[in-house]
Formats: C-alpha cells, structure tokens, sequence
C-alpha cells in the first residue's frame, strides 16, 4: 500500500495513464492525492474528471483555479476562455454527476503534518487555520447557495489577509490564496500577475513559501499551480507542476519515502508550445 501524490493533470489523461503505470498504481490498496486542476487546457479534460470520480474511494483532490473555473463558466457566470478544454465535459450525458463531484472537492487536504493544497497558503495562516478557512469555501461550495458564490469568486481584491474579513471578501481571498498564489510582499500581500520563473520575480516580492517566519512552516505543504517553478524538493516543501501541458514531464510524489516518478508529456495530449 502507498500513496502517491500527483501534480496538474489538466486534461493530459494518457500522460496521466502512464504515470499510473509507472508506479504500477493499484487503486484497490494504493491512494491518490490530486493537486488540483484535475481538467482543462489538455485534451483528455473528460476523461480525466470521470476517472477520478469513478475512483473515488481512492483520490483525495483539491480544488485548483481550473476547476472553479469550470464549474463557473458551468453556471453561465463567466465565458468560457478560447484555450479551455471544457465543453465535452458540458456537453456529456453525466455533465451534471461529474460538476457535483468537482464542486464537493476540498480546497485543503491535512493528514498528519502533510498539507495539499493546489497553490499556497499566505504567510500569516498556521497550517491548522488554513484548514479551518478552507472549510469556510468547502460550505458555501457545497450549500444550497453555491452558484452566489461562483458568480462573485472572481477578483483580485482583497489582497491582503484580515481576520476580520467577512463574507465574500473573505471567501474570495481565501480561495485567491489556495488557488493562485504564487508570490506576495513580506507582508502577504498578493501579486497575481507574475507566472515567471525565481530569478525573475519583481522587486519587493517573494515566494510565499520563502517569506521569513512563514507560519505554516512546521508542517509538509504539497502543491502544484506554478509550473514556471518546476519541481522542487525540501524538507517541508514539494511542488509538483512540472508543466505537462507545456510539453514537461507530469510527477509522482510517492508520501511513504518522499521518492519521485516523472513521465513525459504524452503526444496524445497535444502539449502547448505557447503559454496563454
């Protein structure tokens, strides 16, 4: 038994295929942890979605920032982006079965000292709180409510956390972090325009899991999102977007021993060549 931690799929299911192959995955003993942005921009967006949710009594996933926008553009509250891969995913007979399984997804995943999220966690959140906030989201998510939340999940604002943040500003912040951040200010406050690599991150501006006395640091945090950083191992830190969809390898992150598996982008996929 073993469990395996996986990073952005994005709709690459053959690259995802082998993947499982190569660590001779058995989903009657072994575990799945999924990072988020399970779909959308691969080709394989559908098939990807109904195969974690045929199994999912052995997938733990969070929700990345493809996911929610999925189920927004579902919704009819945003349009659909000229590089999404989402609409044989709308047009399927079990359309409704597969939103409802995304949309029940957590935004964090705690076991132990292990942390997944699809993103990050701002500087200022120890590791139990951000659990307890993500669960904030899971149940305005998963209410009857859901769609009012979708339809005011986008915007950049607040960028900076506050305790005392209510409502849809909380929400939104939230989510904002676990799901796009990549770098912020000593201080924690975002920046969501920067997708680079390290050495070109602007002034003033760090990554969040660099910030000095970041207060999650006792524990293990796994994450994806940010495939310009590339795979990245240290005692208390793993991120595992390594850019399938761009051609790059998708990663394997077996928990037990902390040892790594990568398969190449599968030409099945039709990796992208450009970001957009």
């Amino acid at each position: 038994m073993a469990t395996y931690a996986i990073g952005d799929i994005q709709g690459c299911y053959h690259s995802f295929l082998s993947l499982l192959d190569a660590i001779q995955f058995d989903p009657a003993k072994d575990k799945l942890w999924l990072v988020g942005d399970l779909i959308n921009r691969g080709s394989g967006s559908l098939e990807a979605l109904r195969w974690a949710k045929a199994h999912e009594s052995c997938v733990t996933m969070v929700l990345g920032n493809h996911d929610l926008h999925a189920l927004a553009v579902a919704e009819g509250y945003v349009r659909a982006h000229r590089s999404d891969t989402l609409q044989s995913i709308f047009e399927a007979p079990d359309r409704q079965e597969l939103l409802d399984w995304l949309r029940f997804r957590p935004m964090i995943h705690g076991d132990g000292d292990l942390v997944m999220v699809h993103a990050g966690l701002l500087p200022q959140w120890q590791a139990e709180e951000a659990l307890e906030l993500g669960r904030e989201v899971e149940l305005a998510l998963r209410g009857d409510q859901y769609q009012g939340f979708l339809a005011h999940m986008y915007g950049n604002y607040p960028l900076q956390w506050d305790a005392g943040l209510q409502g849809m500003d909380r929400l939104r912040m939230i989510t904002n972090a676990m799901t796009r951040l990549r770098i912020c200010s000593p201080a924690g406050e975002m920046d969501f325009h920067f997708k680079g690599e390290l050495a070109d991150i602007p002034d003033g501006n760090l990554p969040w899991f660099d910030v000095p006395s970041r207060h999650s640091a006792d524990a293990t945090i796994i994450f994806g999102h940010w495939s310009a950083l590339g795979l990245q191992q240290r005692d208390n830190l793993y991120a595992l977007d390594t850019g399938c969809l761009w051609g790059g390898q998708l990663t394997a992150l077996r928990l037990d021993d902390r040892k790594t598996f990568q398969v190449p982008c599968h030409p099945a996929d039709t990796p992208r060549r450009i970001k957009t």
